[in-house]
């Protein structure tokens, strides 16, 4: 599917959300080290717990308002929070307001989310929905790649001017939307909206979600993600650990008597990269030629690919097969990026698709949570035994999706019979 010929919407999307995601990693890897310096890095630790969690709710309350009143309304007002708190950043005479604008982004960015989301999956035929998430996918990920080399510069050196650049950016994207950009709220959600006081809202907000969590298939599919989340997650904790305590620094290339040395952190800065450069050139690759595969297959080829790759790496401290165990689980972890919200765009009702898009960044949020346990594992036991629990981890989500597989035909095409009819 041609981008070109994409919906005006979906081109508007695509733009603004590169943009954004530039910015994002301009500023995001930094922040840790900034409230350090600012608070101790004792109170940073405790301090940057809660934006996670925040960012959680903002998700769950951007879901519902995109069901409610619209997608344009929820990104709008997740764009001008951005925007917003990008000024009151900039403005901040105190590291306290810093760190409450810094809260604002993280919760402006998960009420803009779902909706976003959802939008594309309005819009989008379903045969076409994998490519099209897929190279949002890839727009995320240029963002990922370059922003952290640009944000090391300019967040450091000139911190105002980054600021006010991302202010400016989020309002005019933000402006794109107010002006060009349509509602695509499906007709079956705009039935079920009605006037009602808060409390009101607030009642059917949580009616709406225990619903929505005690649907089985959703259940599993969220366990499932938490655990493979959990393995993702190594990449920025585990995986760092091991690389400095245990791979030596060694020669890369040697030629004629010109040797090219790299430390410990040059061995993890090279997978780091290989990684990035992986996601950006090879996620619409690898979704085409996993095309005409399930959903299911996928998802369960994924997680094993992903924590057999780690298990791998805990096997060696050689860099050439540091950098083949690298490619394999990265490729497992980006042919699963498009096909989780295709899955949700498909299962999901469409009275209900911004709400179960917003649900399913819980497993995201959870995962992000207990990941931190493999650095405590790793005090008692051998690197094997860590990534073994990785291993492990992705091995019970794989067998989670086969079950979750094993429900869902009856489920979901007695839940599309009720759209449709």
């Amino acid at each position: 599917m041609n981008w070109l010929k994409w919906d005006l919407n979906l081109q508007i999307r695509l733009i603004g959300d590169t943009l954004f995601n530039l910015l994002f990693w301009m500023y995001f890897p930094y922040m840790t080290l900034f409230f350090s310096d600012s608070f101790g890095k004792t109170a940073a630790s405790m301090l940057m717990a809660v934006p996670p969690l925040v960012s959680l709710l903002g998700s769950l309350f951007g879901g519902y308002l995109a069901d409610r009143f619209g997608r344009r309304p929820a990104m709008l007002l997740g764009a001008c929070m951005q925007s917003c708190m990008f000024a009151a950043f900039a403005l901040s005479p105190s590291h306290w307001l810093d760190y409450a604008a810094y809260i604002g982004l993280g919760l402006g960015g998960a009420i803009y989310s779902p909706g976003s989301s959802a939008m594309v999956a309005d819009v989008t035929p379903e045969k076409d929905r994998r490519m099209v998430f897929a190279t949002f996918v890839t727009g995320r990920n240029i963002g990922a790649v370059f922003g952290p080399a640009l944000g090391s510069v300019f967040f450091f050196q000139y911190r105002h001017e980054l600021l006010w650049t991302c202010t400016s950016v989020t309002l005019l994207y933000f402006l794109t939307i107010l002006l060009f950009s349509r509602e695509t709220l499906p007709a079956s959600a705009r039935m079920n909206r009605t006037r009602s006081k808060l409390t009101a809202i607030l009642k059917e907000q949580v009616v709406g979600y225990g619903v929505i969590f005690k649907d089985k298939v959703f259940a599993l599919y969220i366990a499932a993600g938490i655990l493979v989340t959990i393995a993702f997650m190594q990449l920025d904790m585990y995986l760092a650990m091991y690389v400095k305590e245990y791979v030596p620094g060694q020669a890369l290339l040697s030629f004629s008597g010109w040797t090219l040395n790299l430390s410990s952190a040059q061995v993890f800065g090279l997978m780091l990269g290989l990684n990035g450069l992986l996601f950006v050139l090879c996620v619409l690759p690898v979704t085409k030629l996993f095309e005409g595969w399930s959903e299911r297959n996928i998802l369960i080829m994924s997680a094993l690919l992903f924590g057999g790759g780690m298990f791998l790496i805990g096997l060696t401290t050689q860099v050439w097969l540091l950098l083949v165990f690298t490619f394999v689980f990265t490729i497992g972890e980006l042919s699963r990026s498009p096909v989780t919200d295709s899955f949700i765009s498909k299962y999901a009702p469409e009275h209900a698709r911004g709400q179960y898009m917003g649900a399913a960044n819980l497993q995201f949020s959870v995962g992000r949570f207990i990941a931190p346990v493999t650095i405590m594992l790793s005090s008692w036991f051998p690197p094997v035994v860590v990534f073994g629990f990785i291993f492990l981890a992705t091995i019970l989500s794989s067998l989670l999706y086969v079950q979750v597989f094993k429900i869902i035909p009856a489920s979901y095409y007695e839940k599309k019979a009720e759209i449709t009819g």
